[in-house]
């Protein structure tokens, strides 16, 4: 995928017309978006204007990064980050990610810099070439942030090159000028579990989703059927998460496995709980004795190529496909999928699982779309006779009946999802 690149181009064009004090040095891709490294970050702090005018007239994401013949070391950096901070905030640890240049600084009582840390985050990124990033310290230990946090770590070379190599395609001219676009549904339709829809335009080849069926031991009805659309995994260029439970992503690292290199688009916390849930799934398969999907190896593949993003952000994921995560409400991080081909002619929403009511922990699903030709929306509880009451009159219910049972001396056993249901539980 080595093009001359005409978005590339016009950016270096731009630039051209920037001060010679701004010290641009070079812009490389970093994935969907472009990076611009300088070694002068605090003339870009002081002068924003200049990467908004250049996000209005590219229609592209663009970064900041410091050069890294400036960045300051770990140990200087820390020294810095802790003389700014007021002294009764606790540092828990820095993890430095040396592929993008940003440090996450976890810290036990974060609500103590909330007013100042736009602030903080400036002053720190301009005296340490190191973009802050400031995140509450967790009181129980997560394997699933300790897993993103070493992948993160190892073999940050390959990491580079994934993010060079999905820019490149990304961003390579457009070979057609015509948008056709076909969906098949490889799992999920029809049944519970598997879920995977496959989008295939003049340029792209994308995955929706890429789930396994728990429910059943039968291979041809537990993964999704890939083999029916795609001859090899090479054909693929971008996979999307839209949450993560298993049925929507527990077959992912399979394509690590047998040679799938591109990227996975999915939300921040969607990353984190679908590493922690994957590792499970294999020590559960390795408990039970049963075969194995994927190793450790293959989830540390998939990790390094997982490319988290916010919701209702507007992304670039091929020549021709724009992506937007909304919120889906249905548990932490999920999202759903709208993909815009060309320039806004084909719009296609793909909602995942989720909920338009407000829960104990979640907001209700964002649904307010602006035009949309194809719509795919679950339908778990979509039948005419599924009507739920409402949640104040269940929640009575369910408190009354958990009183009733304590007080006659009974015990409760509430046997729910892992994720998702016992949280809100």
């Amino acid at each position: 995928m080595q093009h001359k690149n005409s978005e590339k181009a016009s950016a270096t064009v731009f630039l051209q017309n920037i001060p010679p004090e701004a010290q641009v040095t070079t812009i490389e891709y970093e994935g969907p978006r472009f990076a611009i490294y300088t070694k002068n970050p605090r003339f870009f702090i002081e002068n924003s204007f200049i990467i908004s005018d250049m996000v209005s007239s590219l229609k592209k994401r663009i970064v900041i990064r410091a050069d890294k013949s400036i960045r300051k070391s770990e140990a200087e950096t820390k020294e810095i980050i802790l003389s700014k901070l007021p002294k009764d905030v606790s540092v828990d640890r820095f993890i430095f990610d040396k592929v993008l240049g940003e440090v996450f600084i976890e810290l036990k009582d974060i609500h103590k810099i909330y007013s100042t840390i736009g602030e903080q985050n400036q002053e720190i990124f301009s005296l340490t070439g190191w973009r802050p990033k400031f995140r509450k310290a967790s009181a129980i230990k997560s394997e699933g942030l300790e897993q993103v946090y070493y992948a993160l770590q190892s073999d940050w070379s390959n990491r580079e090159r994934i993010l060079k190599e999905v820019g490149e395609y990304i961003f390579r001219p457009k070979i057609y000028d015509k948008i056709e676009v076909v969906v098949s549904f490889l799992g999920g339709f029809q049944e519970v579990g598997r879920s995977c829809v496959y989008v295939k335009t003049n340029e792209s080849n994308i995955l929706i989703d890429c789930g396994i069926n728990p429910g059943t031991k039968n291979p041809i009805d537990a993964y999704p059927r890939l083999d029916m659309y795609l001859k090899n995994l090479e054909e693929l260029d971008a996979v999307i998460i839209s949450h993560a439970h298993l049925d929507h992503c527990g077959f992912l690292p399979v394509l690590f496995k047998y040679g799938y290199d591109g990227p996975v688009y999915c939300s921040e916390p969607t990353l984190y709980l679908m590493s922690l849930l994957l590792s499970d799934f294999i020590k559960v398969s390795s408990s039970e004795n049963a075969a194995q999907l994927f190793d450790a190896r293959d989830l540390r593949d998939m990790i390094q190529h997982c490319i988290p993003l916010p919701y209702g952000s507007v992304t670039d994921i091929s020549p021709d496909t724009k992506l937007i995560l909304n919120n889906a409400g249905h548990i932490l991080g999920s999202a759903s999928v709208h993909l815009h081909f060309g320039e806004g002619v084909y719009n296609l929403v793909y909602t995942g699982d989720f909920k338009f009511e407000k829960t104990q922990l979640l907001e209700a699903a964002q649904y307010g779309f602006p035009r949309v030709e194809t719509l795919i929306i679950e339908s778990t509880y979509g039948s005419k006779d599924d009507i739920m009451p409402p949640r104040e009159e269940v929640e009575k219910y369910f408190v009354n009946t958990i009183n009733r049972t304590l007080s006659n001396g009974g015990k409760v056993l509430i046997p729910v999802p892992a994720v998702g249901r016992a949280q809100e539980i």
